[in-house]
């Protein structure tokens, strides 16, 4: 499956209706209350229209005869008939907005919620794009549509009912003449309904595609004029936007062929009954009345049925996009964790035979890698780019799973552990910061309760306090989107700070000093020595001067541990470890005596 596209697009034979409204119905009956005053009203309104053309059988008959009915009958029933239709529609449309927005708010929490609990894989078979788009407007555009169709529905059933039993009480004979219209109304929908549901799917998809096109340029819009790639990715753009317009320009046309096939066949029953009426009329003397009232209500016929023909691509259309939303809830598992938990790891960690696999292909990342990590050891991982450190690590805190072998956290194996109390144990600064549009305090403090003096010794420990006092806000200053105004340096001081805060018993670094300058590095190395102090660490970095220092440096080739040992160690073996730091470009940085190498 290609980023940016979504399970259930792959489907596109509808269920059931009834089936498939029942998955829905949970989420939008919060309020029953509402509901039966959306209904009830509907009713109401429903019930006057058969009135109308009621009221013109007596003024044509009567009215117009001299002291055959009192002159302000027909107008203050009128102005009350027209007061109370208006009156029911608009109860029925402010309980119907109560029922669609509760609806949508407790379907968007679920949702929403998924997307905190779910596998990890969901990401990356999933653009962010397409999630955000799915979350935030398909459910939105869907829950509108679904909810007003079905109101309008059943008002238009109701009026079509309303409308045929005056019909029947009028003429039978006649009124047997328009019931044809049904089957044949009902077939066309059908066949159009399903056409419009496979177009609707593939609709999906495509705006996914051409999302995640649009995120990935916004992303990498450096690389992008870098290389002098506009032109591929406008073409690019260009054929995704005209696959989206065709499917468009063929769901429309679906749409827009209800109404005039249902109009045609209206039109032929009411030729028919205009020329049965004629024929009536000349035999039994049908009053004028009657037959004006008979052919305007057959003619208010025409409304609700042309209503229910276009209802069918709202409803699925809104089924298909809330149906979406269910798929990514129920089609989605969730992490699973154990039931082992304690408020402070010691630090034990233990690789046992850990594979990672990538791909259908088998690509693999880490490779039996055997290896165990004693409480306050200081573990460093060095090798190549691609060498599987990164994947390593990040087995920890099981953002990746091991296709085989175990992992152990103070003799429990992760799978073992209740997730929560799992991750709270590890404290990430990783060479790739995210950070949250909230502010500086909130980012620092991600998750936990805030105290803005701990946080502030957290900024001081990681050299931020200067900075963040000159902020406009201080620490309640907001970070931004990603905190994008901020220096590389700056903002992996934050993560540092953020580390500081959370007080993990183990700390993962990963390229935790990688953008910052010399100045600044020797401040935050001092903050991460106090940090490291009595926990279990693991660093992954280039320079020399992060790594000679640490109990143990475990050198990978491959996804595999080809050396251990300390840094004098590794270098008298002249082993790959050597070999790195003879390759490798020395830095001033520290001290002139401490040379810092880059090691991959």
């Amino acid at each position: 499956m290609t980023r940016g596209t979504n399970p259930a697009s792959e489907t596109v034979s509808p269920a059931p209706i009834r089936q498939r409204l029942r998955r829905i119905w949970p989420y939008f009956n919060q309020s029953r209350s509402a509901w039966a005053i959306a209904i009830g009203a509907t009713v109401v309104a429903s019930a006057t229209e058969p009135l109308v053309p009621a009221l013109l059988q007596p003024l044509l008959d009567k009215g117009f005869q001299k002291g055959g009915i009192d002159l302000w009958v027909i107008p203050v029933a009128l102005i009350l008939l027209f007061g109370v239709r208006g009156f029911a529609g608009f109860v029925a449309q402010i309980a119907l907005a109560k029922v669609t927005n509760l609806g949508l708010l407790e379907l968007r929490k679920a949702m929403f919620g998924k997307l905190l609990s779910a596998r990890l894989d969901l990401f990356s078979s999933q653009s962010a794009s397409a999630l955000a788009n799915t979350v935030v407007y398909e459910v939105q555009n869907g829950s509108s549509m679904l909810v007003n169709s079905v109101m309008s529905l059943t008002r238009d059933t109701l009026t079509l009912l309303a409308l045929s039993s005056y019909l029947l009480y009028l003429n039978w004979k006649l009124t047997l003449i328009v019931t044809l219209l049904i089957p044949a109304v009902a077939w066309v929908m059908r066949v159009l309904s399903r056409r419009l549901y496979r177009l609707t799917k593939a609709s999906q998809s495509a705006t996914d595609s051409l999302a995640y096109v649009v995120e990935e340029n916004v992303l990498a819009h450096r690389d992008i004029r870098l290389h002098a790639a506009q032109a591929d990715q406008a073409t690019r753009f260009a054929q995704l936007s005209d696959a989206l317009r065709r499917l468009s320009m063929k769901s429309i046309a679906a749409s827009a062929a209800m109404t005039p096939t249902t109009q045609m066949l209206a039109a032929v029953a009411l030729s028919a009954v205009i020329t049965v009426a004629l024929m009536q009329s000349a035999t039994d003397g049908t009053s004028v009345g009657s037959f004006v009232a008979f052919v305007t209500a057959m003619l208010m016929l025409v409304a609700p049925i042309k209503h229910l023909s276009e209802v069918a691509s709202p409803i699925t259309r809104g089924l298909a996009a809330l149906e979406r939303g269910l798929d990514l809830m129920e089609k989605t598992p969730d992490e699973q964790g154990g039931s082992y938990s304690k408020p402070r790891a010691d630090g034990l960690i233990r690789f046992i035979n850990a594979r990672v696999a990538y791909g259908n292909e088998g690509a693999t990342a880490v490779d039996s890698v055997n290896l165990t990590i004693h409480p306050g050891e200081t573990v460093a991982l060095v090798g190549a780019s691609g060498a599987g450190k990164t994947t390593l690590v990040n087995l920890l805190p099981r953002f990746v799973e091991p296709t085989s072998g175990a992992i152990e956290l103070d003799d429990h194996d992760l799978r073992e552990w209740q997730m929560d109390a799992l991750r709270s144990q590890f404290a990430l600064v990783s060479q790739h910061v995210v950070m949250l549009n909230n502010s500086i305090a909130v980012n620092v403090a991600l998750g936990a309760k805030l105290d803005r003096e701990r946080v502030q010794r957290c900024l001081q420990a990681a050299n931020l306090e200067r900075f963040v006092a000159n902020l406009p806000h201080g620490m309640d200053t907001l970070a931004g989107h990603n905190a994008t105004q901020l220096s590389g340096g700056q903002r992996q001081r934050l993560a540092i700070a953020r580390a500081l805060y959370k007080d993990a018993p183990v700390l993962i670094l990963d390229e935790a000093t990688s953008a910052l300058d010399t100045e600044s590095e020797r401040a935050v190395q001092e903050a991460l020595q106090r940090l490291m102090r009595n926990r279990t660490t693991l660093v992954i970095a280039h320079r020399l001067s992060t790594v000679q220092h640490a109990s143990r440096i475990v050198v990978m080739d491959a996804g595999r541990i080809v050396e251990t040992g300390t840094h004098a160690e590794l270098i008298n073996r002249d082993g790959p470890y050597a070999r790195l730091y003879k390759l490798g470009l020395y830095d001033s940085g520290l001290s002139q005596s401490a040379p810092v190498v880059q090691l991959s």
